[in-house]
């Protein structure tokens, strides 16, 4: 099978640890900002209502937040070389995968349901799934 150039410098451009989120969690976005010749890191913290394009090298994702009572959204490319790291905040409990709904609401109204209270459940949950996942395809058990 023949593999393009265009495929080959795609696929060099993936990251390879990405945090599994999806439409509903609160993230931080640790972006490049570059303003002359200096370029520092500056913090996204916003809900993130739509992910577009899977996990591949076209995958975005846009996250929403409410600053100074306006609402700014970012979209950002998944694997972009800007992102420095994407941290997940707290995990959202919604039913859907676009949450454009939100544009509309203020306040209280905009909330949305946590899964877990704070940041040290999730990243303790996290680690167990890894943790238990990764003991099991060493000892080759299998769920039937």
């Amino acid at each position: 099978m023949y593999i393009s150039k265009v495929d080959i410098v795609k696929n060099e451009q993936l990251k390879d640890k990405l945090p599994d989120f999806k439409a509903g969690d609160t993230l931080k976005v640790h972006t490049k900002i570059r303003e002359g010749n200096k370029e520092r890191v500056q913090v996204f913290q916003g809900i993130v209502i739509a992910c577009k394009g899977g996990r591949g090298s076209q995958g975005t994702f846009t996250v929403r937040k409410i600053s100074y009572n306006v609402g700014v959204e970012k979209t950002f490319l998944l694997h972009s070389p800007r992102i420095e790291k994407i941290e997940i905040v707290s995990r959202g409990d919604v039913r859907r995968a676009k949450l454009y709904y939100i544009r509309d609401l203020k306040g209280k109204a905009a909330r949305i349901k946590t899964k877990y209270h704070s940041t040290k459940e999730v990243l303790e949950t996290e680690t167990e799934t890894y943790e238990t996942s990764t003991t099991e395809a060493q000892s080759g058990a299998t769920i039937a």
